[in-house]
């Protein structure tokens, strides 16, 4: 298993790379646009070179990118919906202009509409976004957390909407304080069995392809995105150190952290600690 967090693009995408080197990555996530809205800015040939040359002499071994928080599949607005289609479609193009392994992305809330409609719209937007796309990054939704009609926050509509788009390519972002707040427990080597069992009963652990890394400030079962860093949260570090262990986890994903820089060196390094 290798670790890494999300950093920054600013100056241009071929300064994530240093960055990530910065902190101590050996893989690293991204926006390769803002997150809160606007057009994404041209990829050149020249950023894309520099950016590979980045990757390559600081040995950064894989790198993801995450869609715009904005999009909602599930929204009753059109225009909403096919935004979102676009933009995500976009990222995935993008994505393949700098070879990065995955774009992962949130479905969206139902706040509007009941959830039979809203899955709906979700399972037909994943599908015209695979129309026609040929590029090398592949698509994962990530679980969510949340209170009211969000979209994706138990396995049961994660595999809802697996099943419904039925495309070889589409995989699974977890992130264990979503999937925390959702009431999926991390804590001791026991909880991390039952989930991740519970998981490949569902979804399948194939379908598995990266975890976001967060401790969570919220309790289990507490139905908010609220990360902390490791150690400091509800999860507490031995959940994690069994995750980085764990047989059927190590030589499948990668752990990503979304902590606040201010830490994020320091959780870097207890997670490296921990690799047996």
């Amino acid at each position: 298993m290798l670790f890494g967090a999300h950093v920054s693009i600013a100056g241009g995408i071929q300064n994530a790379p240093l960055n990530a080197a910065k902190i101590g990555c050996e893989v690293f996530q991204m926006f390769s646009r803002s997150p809160q809205g606007g057009s994404a800015p041209k990829i050149t040939d020249v950023m894309m070179e520099e950016f590979q040359k980045n990757c390559v002499e600081h040995q950064l071994k894989e790198w993801v990118i995450h869609a715009p928080y904005y999009i909602n599949f599930a929204s009753a607005e059109e225009r909403i919906r096919k935004n979102s289609i676009r933009i995500v479609r976009e990222e995935l193009e993008r994505g393949s202009l700098i070879n990065a392994k995955y774009v992962m992305f949130h479905p969206g809330s139902a706040k509007d509409m009941g959830e039979a409609q809203a899955m709906k719209f979700v399972v037909d937007g994943i599908k015209k976004i695979y129309d026609g796309y040929k590029g090398s990054t592949q698509l994962l939704v990530e679980i969510s957390a949340g209170a009211g009609m969000v979209i994706g926050d138990t396995f049961e509509d994660v595999a809802q909407i697996i099943e419904g788009v039925d495309h070889p390519e589409l995989g699974v972002c977890f992130d264990t304080q979503h999937a925390f707040g959702s009431g999926y427990d991390l804590r001791t080597k026991e909880t991390v069995n039952a989930t991740f069992n519970q998981f490949d009963k569902i979804i399948g652990l194939n379908k598995l392809k990266m975890s976001h890394c967060n401790d969570s400030k919220v309790e289990l079962g507490g139905h908010k995105d609220r990360h902390e860093h490791l150690g400091k949260g509800f999860i507490g570090l031995a959940g994690f150190r069994v995750m980085v262990n764990h047989p059927k986890l190590k030589n499948r994903i990668n752990f990503y952290l979304e902590t606040d820089p201010d830490g994020v060196v320091e959780d870097l390094k207890k997670l490296k600690k921990m690799r047996v």
